[in-house]
């Protein structure tokens, strides 16, 4: 019963981490959903401001933390091995989900495309990161990754394996492809407002700050000189940024995750 009981419980987290997901790319670009970034009642902007960048701070704080070696083994004592990551899957989704529902628009337009055409090109490439972000997660491992694989193996009496180390397609260009599309799409709108932009700065360099001094180091203890040579050959974020870019790397394994 217990058993399945952490089944049911993470296809939930996996349902709601969908949900938070699909609103996310509605959100960011002012689509579809009833409320989006520049979409609401307006207050004053330095009220505003305090509150849209502790909405961010809320989820950067979860985000990292909860995937740290440290609280993990120490998460692993209190809810066990198998709900782990679906706890953490559905934490990160509800701390989106609160974004979603508090944020304040400052709806103040920097800059706007006003040409059709190009419009268009930007629209597209904001759904291509969307795309990056979703076709990196399949190129690791997508259901480990959001916690199924280990509910599953749970329910069948398995010990879920440490995924592999290996180098697919976008890995190949850089180190992390998934967090490439976020940035991609927090920045390509046709129409950028005040909101807009404090929402693309605050993320990005969250992103580029967990990436380099928290998933790194923590790849880099894990793996050893096989993350250090994959380092070498491989750019972070922006791609073709490095002299050589070989990845004939050794296959030990990887956890992917800020």
């Amino acid at each position: 019963m217990k058993k399945i009981i952490i089944l049911i419980y993470g296809i939930l987290a996996y349902f709601i981490f969908l949900i938070a997901f699909l609103y996310a790319i509605g959100f960011v670009n002012n689509l579809w959903v009833p409320k989006s970034i520049d979409s609401g009642v307006e207050i004053d902007t330095l009220n505003a401001l305090l509150i849209n960048v502790g909405l961010l701070s809320v989820f950067a704080l979860q985000h990292s933390v909860m995937a740290r070696p440290a609280f993990k083994k120490w998460w692993f004592n209190i809810i066990g091995k198998a709900a782990e990551r679906s706890t953490y899957i559905l934490l990160s989704s509800l701390a989106l989900l609160l974004i979603y529902w508090q944020w304040q628009p400052m709806t103040t337009v920097l800059w706007s495309v006003d040409n059709a055409v190009l419009a268009s090109i930007i629209q597209g490439v904001f759904f291509m990161g969307w795309l990056i972000v979703l076709l990196s997660t399949f190129m690791i491992s997508h259901f480990e990754l959001f916690g199924l694989t280990q509910i599953v193996d749970n329910l069948k009496n398995k010990v879920t394996k440490e995924p592999s180390f290996k180098v697919n397609y976008f890995y190949g260009l850089v180190r992390h492809p998934i967090m490439l599309g976020f940035i991609i799409a927090f920045w390509a709108t046709p129409t950028m407002t005040i909101g807009h932009l404090l929402f693309a700065v605050v993320t990005t360099s969250y992103i580029l700050i967990a990436v380099k001094f928290l998933e790194e180091k923590d790849l880099k203890k894990a793996l050893g000189t096989t993350y250090t040579d994959y380092q070498k050959k491989v750019p972070m974020i922006i791609p073709f940024t490095k002299l050589s870019n070989n990845n004939t790397i050794d296959p030990q394994g990887l956890k992917s995750g800020i």
